[in-house]
């Protein structure tokens, strides 16, 4: 029966794609499942819109993703394939959505099949609710210039990625849900490792990088023996998933375990007025997507396959994918994120979210008049970004002969005269991308520096670098040394790179006493004392 329905998904991919004979443009290369042309940009090859695996539609809705259907004649690969069901922000750009989103690109200076370069695979980020491989700022074309093949690869997100329900885990084999989007990651990078070699990478030399939620996904494939053996090595910008599980979720305690998480989904289904997975796999996309869960967010659930435990004690006993990693934060990530409506409330805020440990958080982080706004937006930033990665460099220093490289961006960028974030006094979430990926160009208007462009060329050129050696350095490069646990050095990106140590330690280790609580049996039963579960949804 469930090749059946997955026959009938996989019928609905010819009709997306431009399949024909052979015409003018770059010679097709044959994977596993049919002929694909791209386009010649450049020096570079660039494909877009490869489908990984089968559209997650009608009954494969909310299943773990399918083998795609072979084709016949020639893919060509030249347009982005639609962006994963979601709200579009108009910051995102013009993105047509669609439930049958799961599709790769690769950008590739490779002249042919045998050239073996290193690879990247992007991960977006987007808190797991929103993002997409089409956007302009993740066009990989320009790091793949510096000789790696670049790859970026979309996922579900949102209700549709990450939804968990007590009868989607029974009719799973492995008896789990809400995992989706994750399970796209991966069966993303096993297509890298049977199809890259035709592109001109090296299936060997695969090196994952994302930012925020794609960050997080970073470390969560670290950790993930079911990503094993798919990468070397593993960057993360803003990411780590190093906290207990909380319902309902805060900053860095997002993950849930599998059972609040199907209880969550339940309210949710409940909302929608059914009370089936059938009758939830005949609603309309847009009917999915428009309802909001009750507490705000869909993430990543605890299930015991994809993600087997707290990612602190599992990296504790050396439990983990062990390769290279580059990993890093920038000095103002709450800025993002705003504040809260006043003093008290964040004040309120605090002692809720803490408990016993508040007033320890708000003597690091003072809710002075002069200094509350400032003190919640830093403690967004660690709670959320730093401390998980400050501890992810820490405990794989500890326990692994895999090298640790650590970054702080703190380089302030121009900004828009309408910027929400335009007074930030660093560098906020997310502005390390447009130096990443090099793209300076892509906003004409703002008043770029030579240290701008010199900032993102040493960036571009140490990421690569990484993928390419494990390990950032290389001529004309300020030495970017190893972290350790004794020696805790960190690369600054300021106008310039240079090593330093670790920003905000006093704090962050206040936050470690905090986090180190929550895994005691005190701490774990003072927060399930404060959970509610939910009843119902909200509209959008």
């Amino acid at each position: 029966m469930i090749r059946k329905l997955i026959r009938t998904a996989l019928a609905l991919v010819a009709s997306t794609f431009s399949v024909s004979a052979l015409g003018a443009g770059p010679a097709p290369v044959r994977i596993q499942d049919g002929l694909v042309q791209g386009i010649s940009k450049g020096s570079l090859t660039v494909y877009e819109g490869i489908p990984f695996a089968a559209p997650p539609v009608g009954p494969l809705r909310w299943r773990a993703p399918q083998p795609v259907s072979k084709w016949f004649g020639v893919l060509h690969a030249d347009h982005f394939g639609p962006t994963c069901m979601q709200t579009i922000e108009s910051w995102m750009g013009p993105l047509h959505t669609s439930e049958n989103c799961l599709y790769v690109n690769v950008w590739t200076p490779a002249k042919s099949a045998h050239s073996d370069l290193p690879v990247m695979v992007w991960i977006y980020g987007g808190g797991f609710t929103s993002g997409s491989a089409a956007m302009p700022i993740f066009d990989g074309g320009r790091l793949a210039e510096h000789g790696v093949v670049l790859v970026s690869i979309a996922y579900r997100v949102g209700p549709m990625g990450f939804l968990a329900l007590p009868a989607l885990s029974a009719e799973s084999p492995h008896h789990v849900s809400g995992n989706y989007g994750l399970l796209d990651q991966i069966v993303g990078l096993r297509w890298v490792q049977n199809n890259i070699a035709a592109f001109g990478g090296d299936p060997h030399r695969v090196t994952i990088f994302g930012e925020s939620a794609g960050g997080i996904s970073v470390s969560m494939l670290a950790a993930s023996p079911v990503a094993r053996g798919l990468f070397e090595g593993a960057i993360s910008e803003s990411g780590g998933s190093f906290g207990e599980t909380r319902t309902p979720p805060a900053p860095g305690e997002n993950v849930q375990t599998l059972a609040n998480a199907e209880r969550e989904g339940v309210a949710f289904e409940k909302g929608l007025s059914v009370t089936s997975v059938a009758a939830l796999r005949k609603l309309p996309a847009s009917v999915v997507q428009n309802a909001k869960a009750d507490r705000g967010e869909f993430w990543p659930v605890l299930d015991g396959w994809v993600i087997v435990g707290d990612q602190y004690a599992l990296y504790r006993e050396g439990r983990y994918n062990h390769t290279p990693v580059l990993i890093g934060t920038n000095s103002d990530e709450g800025a993002l994120f705003g504040t809260p409506a006043s003093r008290e409330a964040w004040v309120r805020s605090v002692r809720n979210r803490f408990g016993p440990f508040a007033e320890r958080i708000l003597a690091a982080y003072p809710p002075t008049p002069a200094a509350w706004r400032q003190s919640s937006m830093d403690l967004m930033r660690d709670s959320a970004f730093a401390w998980g990665t400050w501890e992810w460099a820490r405990l794989q220093a500890q326990t692994s002969d895999s090298k640790v490289f650590v970054y702080y961006f703190n380089h302030i960028p121009p900004r828009p005269a309408d910027s929400p974030w335009k007074n930030a006094i660093g560098a906020v979430h997310s502005e390390e991308i447009v130096y990443v990926f090099q793209h300076l160009n892509q906003s004409p208007k703002l008043p770029w520096t030579g240290t701008d462009y010199k900032i993102s060329d040493d960036m571009a050129t140490y990421w690569t670098n990484f993928a390419k050696y494990g390990n950032p350095n290389g001529p004309g490069l300020p030495r970017w040394p190893a972290f350790t646990d004794a020696d805790q050095e960190v690369m600054h990106f300021t106008d310039a790179p240079h090593p330093g140590g670790v920003a905000n330690l006093d704090d962050l280790k206040v936050l470690s006493a905090y986090f180190a609580w929550r895994r005691t049996p005190e701490g774990q039963a003072w927060v399930r004392k404060q959970y509610v579960p939910a009843q119902s949804f909200r509209a959008h």
